[in-house]
This record gives C-alpha cells, sequence and structure tokens, in this order.
C-alpha cells in the first residue's frame, strides 16, 4: 500500500493487491458458506452489495460524529446520511427486506458484503493499519437464538484455518479486548507479522437484529423466535498486509 498523499490513513492499492484482495473475497466466501452448510445444510446464504451513504438513524449510538463522516445538510428536508462506518446496518436492513417480503425465505439466513466503510481513526502509521476508509468482508449469519446448534463456538477454528491457509503467518483465537453492547460473545483472530500480533477477524453472537422471526409449523400454531446473528467480520486491508509480510520473507 502506498501513502502517496502523505495523510495517514489514505492509501492507494496497486493492481497487484487488487486481485489479491478479489481472489481473499471469492476464497473466504466459498469457506464460509462451506462451513454453514457442514453445520446445517438449510443455511440460504447470499451476496448483497449496498451503498456506502447510509441514513444517519441507522448507525449505532455508539458512534458520535466525531467517530464518523457526515453530510452536510443544504436543506432541513434533506436526509442525514453519513459514510457507514460499517457494513452491519445495510445488511441488517437487507435480511429484514428477504424476510419481510419473500414469503420463502427462512432462517438461518447468511447475508455478506465486501466493500468500503469510513472511521474518523486517529492519525497512525501505516504499520497499524487503522484506516480512515477502510475494506471489510462482513458475514451475517442469522438463526433462531433457541436453536441446539452453537454456531460461534463452530466457527471459531475453522475460520482461523482459512486465514492461516492464505496469510502463512502464526494465527491465534483469543477473547476481543472489546466487547461490544450488542455482543454476547466476541473472540478475535490475531496474525504475528513480526511486529505485533494483529487482530484481522472478529466473530461475534450478536443479539441485535431489530425484528423476530415467525417461524410456521406444519402441525399447530406460528411460533415467535428471538434472533441471533453469527457474525465474522473480516479486515481485508490487514489481510493483505500480513499477507505482503509473509511473501516478501
Amino acid at each position: 500500500m502506498l501513502n502517496i498523499y502523505n495523510v495517514n490513513s489514505l492509501v492507494h492499492w496497486e493492481e497487484r493487491d487488487i486481485k489479491l484482495r478479489d481472489d481473499f473475497v471469492r476464497f473466504f466466501s466459498d469457506e464460509m458458506a462451506s462451513f454453514l452448510r457442514s453445520t446445517n445444510p438449510a443455511w440460504d446464504i447470499r451476496r448483497v452489495e449496498a451503498p456506502t451513504l447510509i441514513p444517519r438513524n441507522l448507525v449505532s449510538d455508539a458512534y458520535s460524529n466525531s467517530d464518523i463522516w457526515v453530510q452536510k445538510r443544504m436543506s432541513n428536508t434533506e436526509a442525514e446520511l453519513v459514510l457507514r462506518p460499517e457494513t452491519t446496518p445495510s445488511t441488517y436492513a437487507y435480511m429484514q427486506h428477504l424476510l419481510g417480503n419473500h414469503s420463502r425465505t427462512r432462517l438461518p439466513l447468511c447475508v455478506w458484503q465486501a466493500g468500503k466503510s469510513y472511521r474518523r481513526e486517529q492519525d497512525q502509521s501505516s504499520k497499524h493499519v487503522r484506516l480512515k476508509e477502510f475494506w471489510q468482508l462482513e458475514f451475517q449469519c442469522a438463526f433462531t437464538a433457541d436453536s441446539g446448534n452453537d454456531y460461534h463456538a463452530a466457527a471459531l477454528e475453522p475460520v482461523r484455518r482459512m486465514i492461516a491457509s492464505v496469510i502463512h503467518l502464526p494465527t491465534r483465537i483469543v477473547p476481543s479486548d472489546r466487547l461490544p453492547a450488542y455482543s454476547e460473545v466476541t473472540m478475535d483472530i490475531e496474525v504475528d507479522n513480526g511486529d505485533k500480533w494483529m487482530e484481522v477477524c472478529s466473530i461475534s453472537r450478536r443479539t441485535d437484529f431489530p425484528q423476530r422471526y415467525r417461524s410456521h409449523p406444519k402441525k399447530g400454531p406460528a411460533i415467535d423466535h428471538d434472533v441471533a446473528v453469527l457474525e465474522i467480520a473480516i479486515g481485508l486491508d490487514r489481510c493483505l498486509y500480513n499477507w505482503n509480510i509473509a511473501a516478501s520473507r
């Protein structure tokens, strides 16, 4: 990655890295589909691409205006938009659209995105890869909270192996140093690049899906379920950064 602007946290990516990122997206998405369907063949897995501009009211209150890039409103009637700090709200909106408008869509449902997000990160040197504009690959995997499957625990080692198979550096699974309000448990996958153990992926069991799910058994009345979400969030920029370190050795 190149810091041509001489502004911390704003980088150019060259063609080799762009192609490698595309390869990561294809490989990780294929591996995730294989993992999910090995735990339950019923998983419905779909990709979506959403605008990077998002209504301000969909962004978590955990982000203040000092954390995100906010559009200046030109009139009181103009929608208040921000550059999204994460892909989750737009993925959730699409999942609600599917579940609410398509009678054949059922849980478990996984919707994933690969795209850019934006945060007002403090200026740091490039080796920390805390970018103001960065690539995320996020899988939001929704299932009924009363499911007997512990998808979170089942995902940890397969995802670690998946990342280790393309970034040829030591990897480990550790408890996250922060537990977001929406998560019951969050574990991180870190890579040892010789300078530090760097987080490249987080795996959470989220409890903030904005609606309940109604199932319709063949016999008996409909049943309303709380929804849990297995979130697997991969930092593609950090994967590229560490892959390049390994390749240079």
